[in-house]
């Protein structure tokens, strides 16, 4: 394609999402992992997070050809995200708060914990995990309530901590997160299911590994909640102090038959965006899968690194495409994620540019806690926000991106995709 014009560029941006999350939906990523359904005892289907009732969905599809009384076997539970459930024959969808766990969230994680109990060896227990599981299967360890750690999650989301920071915070206050559902399903057989949405693909990070082991300790998670001055009570220090509060580690036997399959994650997204790229005639560069740090810092950098290739006079559009997860500081009181916060300082420093382009997104379809996926940015953008006198700069500071691009009818809505590879980004050089 030649000549582009503003149309054109954005529809494509907005072509490459949706091939992006299309790549990783689990009716075409989870079937190939799946064992031949259990010749005997119960399958026990249990999940967390945004993609778990696609993947139970999936699941069943994959099984439904199955004699009825091999179906008769099956039963589960997965927690989604309001909004996020779809329907099942078989299993159960329940719908809790994310990602500040509510009192939903904390019942479906008791009934989830008591579906497993007294389980026997010709059992087999297949766990669906994606990103978000965290915060839906929220179960205190004893003698921690649901509104203390309703309180340090709100105030780790806050601090710029990284997910790895967070979810070790989590599982160390939990029954149920860092292995501690392994633990409770056996003697079962346990399979385990994920798609990722962390930088690296750890997998023990995602939904906070309720069924994987877990090298991180309770120090980590003390000295965690001191580096971010993040408030608790004294409840839940005297628990982080207790031996017993250990999550269970690699050297368990639990874990000696345990696999675990990532199915999805961020890089397969990307390279089918790129692929397609390529076969359109673009020069396509993939950054990295598992960018982190600061969303405004990496917007600055991006956008030197975009300049910098639209000076050297390409014979052909470029596209530099990036994953991961960046964090946000917050110190306004605006709206946005951190792919619309990213964006905003991209754009910012892009500085009207006429030849490039981006569009940065939440592959679960919210970036943030408000409805839209991400947003798009033009060479236009910031002389439209002059004409309606606001101030990309004044915006960024009060973290408020989410209100600069609605004000420019620049938020990409998708509504849920039942997925999460976390962040994507595309910009495109002309």
């Amino acid at each position: 394609m030649t000549n582009w014009n503003q149309t054109q560029a954005l529809d494509f941006l907005r072509e490459l999402f949706t091939l992006a999350i299309t790549a990783v939906d689990p009716r075409h990523c989870l079937p190939a992992h799946l064992p031949d359904f259990p010749a005997s005892g119960l399958c026990i289907v249990l999940g967390a997070g945004k993609a778990a009732a696609s993947m139970a969905q999936a699941l069943e599809h994959h099984w439904a050809a199955r004699d009825q009384a091999d179906l008769a076997r099956l039963s589960g539970m997965l927690i989604v995200p309001y909004g996020y459930a779809l329907p099942c024959q078989y299993l159960q969808v329940r719908e809790a708060a994310h990602p500040i766990p509510d009192l939903a969230a904390y019942q479906a994680a008791q009934a989830l914990l008591a579906s497993v109990q007294d389980l026997h060896a010709s059992d087999t227990v297949i766990c669906l995990l994606s990103g978000g599981g965290s915060s839906l299967m929220s179960l205190p360890a004893e003698g921690i309530s649901l509104s203390e750690k309703q309180d340090i999650n709100r105030a780790l989301l806050r601090s710029g901590a990284r997910i790895h920071e967070i979810n070790c915070v989590r599982k160390h206050l939990s029954a149920i997160k860092g292995g501690r559902l392994a633990l409770a399903c056996a003697p079962a057989k346990v399979l385990t299911y994920i798609i990722s949405d962390v930088a690296g693909d750890d997998a023990s990070i995602i939904a906070s590994g309720p069924t994987l082991a877990d090298l991180s300790t309770c120090a980590d998670a003390l000295a965690i909640l001191q580096r971010y001055e993040i408030p608790a009570s004294a409840a839940v220090i005297s628990h982080l102090h207790q031996a017993t509060s250990e999550t269970p580690k690699p050297d368990h036997p639990v874990f000696a038959n345990a696999p675990v399959h990532i199915i999805a994650n961020a890089q397969a997204a990307l390279q089918a965006a790129a692929n397609w790229a390529v076969s359109q005639g673009l020069q396509v560069q993939i950054l990295s899968d598992r960018l982190e740090g600061e969303a405004r810092d990496l917007g600055r950098a991006h956008a030197q690194l975009a300049i910098s290739l639209a000076n050297e006079n390409q014979q052909r559009p470029y596209l530099l495409l990036s994953g991961g997860e960046t964090t946000v500081t917050l110190k306004g009181n605006g709206r946005g994620g951190r792919n619309t916060e990213y964006l905003l300082s991209l754009c910012q420093h892009l500085n009207g540019h006429p030849r490039i382009y981006a569009l940065a997104a939440d592959t679960d379809g919210r970036d943030g806690s408000e409805q839209n996926a991400g947003a798009w940015c033009t060479p236009e953008s910031l002389q439209r926000a002059a004409h309606l006198s606001i101030s990309a700069s004044d915006y960024l500071a009060n973290n408020d991106a989410y209100t600069f691009f609605a004000s420019l009818d620049s938020l990409l809505m998708t509504g849920p995709t039942y997925n999460n590879v976390n962040d994507f980004r595309a910009i495109l050089v002309l």
